[in-house]
């Protein structure tokens, strides 16, 4: 798919996009990239009538993020975004205490380890400790969706597949947003909308990649790690959501097809003219205000509760 279409923005949503122009260092400064995706928590604006705290989920940093009058019989598992290289669950709290808050349950943000230090599975072994200290807490797993954004897109979708392979129970649900969905990293899109993505670009993502499988025995295609190489059929109902002047939009199209053709119930949500892991513009910028509305009627829909 390609994106030809222009897009008539708020003023916010322009900013939110032009924000991105300060990672145009080269991808390879590490802690100057580390450093920089830290501020992005000033992006969201702080939800209103959230609490936070420091949980230790399994031996797996996290924050509990709780709206006030949440309904606490469900939860979100949220993953960040960052490529699996940058970002934290404090960098992202906002945007979780956002998206908790517009459905009315609380959200375990998941701190999970970060490559190159840590390469795959490190990531995904961190969201399964997560889930299994939720359902020691009493959680079942029909009372927990999966939900996050870029790899943390991928890691809310990937668990969902790891589980069913493992013969446990999967979520209830999956909400995929602007999930990294093919690591071969050679869409259309990729060139396509090269221009109009502010933030990623195929050298970063190339980057991202060797520091998470490089070394491994892990392709680019294998289906432990790329969604639309994996077996799909038998997972629970999703979500998924891109921006669609992201890079990674055709691959997510892609992505959502396949669910579907495997017999999964999916939905699809593409926000026109927003940038990748627009969520975290939550609070800010209206589009994306618009979109996370639209999550939470279809999370709240899928545990059945009403507001």
């Amino acid at each position: 798919m390609s994106e030809t279409t222009e897009v008539n923005l708020s003023a916010e949503a322009t900013a939110f996009a032009e924000w991105f122009l300060r990672y145009r260092v080269p991808p390879t400064e590490l802690e100057v990239n580390r450093a920089l995706v830290e501020a992005n928590h000033r992006m969201a604006t702080e939800p209103e009538n959230v609490t936070y705290r420091d949980i230790d989920a399994g031996g797996v940093p996290a924050i509990w993020c709780e709206p006030i009058g949440a309904d606490t019989r469900f939860v979100l598992l949220h993953g960040h975004n960052g490529g699996t290289v940058v970002g934290s669950a404090a960098m992202d709290r906002k945007t979780a205490g956002h998206i908790a808050a517009a459905i009315g349950i609380p959200s375990l943000v998941v701190d999970f380890r970060l490559a190159p230090e840590n390469k795959y599975p490190a990531q995904i072994d961190d969201f399964e400790s997560a889930v299994t200290w939720l359902v020691d807490q009493g959680y079942a797993p029909d009372c927990i969706v999966t939900i996050g954004h870029s790899v943390g897109g991928y890691l809310a979708a990937a668990l969902a597949i790891r589980l069913r392979d493992a013969g446990k129970p999967t979520p209830l649900a999956v909400v995929s947003i602007s999930p990294w969905a093919d690591l071969s990293i050679n869409n259309e899109t990729m060139r396509t909308n090269a221009e109009k993505d502010l933030l990623l670009s195929k050298e970063l993502l190339e980057f991202f990649r060797e520091a998470w499988i490089g070394g491994t025995d892990v392709a680019s295609d294998d289906v432990r790690i790329n969604l639309i190489h994996s077996d799909l059929g038998g997972l629970p109902p999703i979500l998924v959501s891109w921006g669609t002047y992201e890079v990674l939009a055709g691959e997510d199209q892609i992505f959502a097809d396949r669910l579907r053709s495997a017999g999964v119930d999916v939905s699809e949500l593409p926000v026109a003219g927003l940038q990748h892991s627009y969520v975290v513009g939550a609070g800010r910028v209206p589009e994306a205000d618009r979109a996370i509305k639209q999550i939470a009627e279809w999370v709240r829909e899928k545990v059945g509760i009403r507001r």
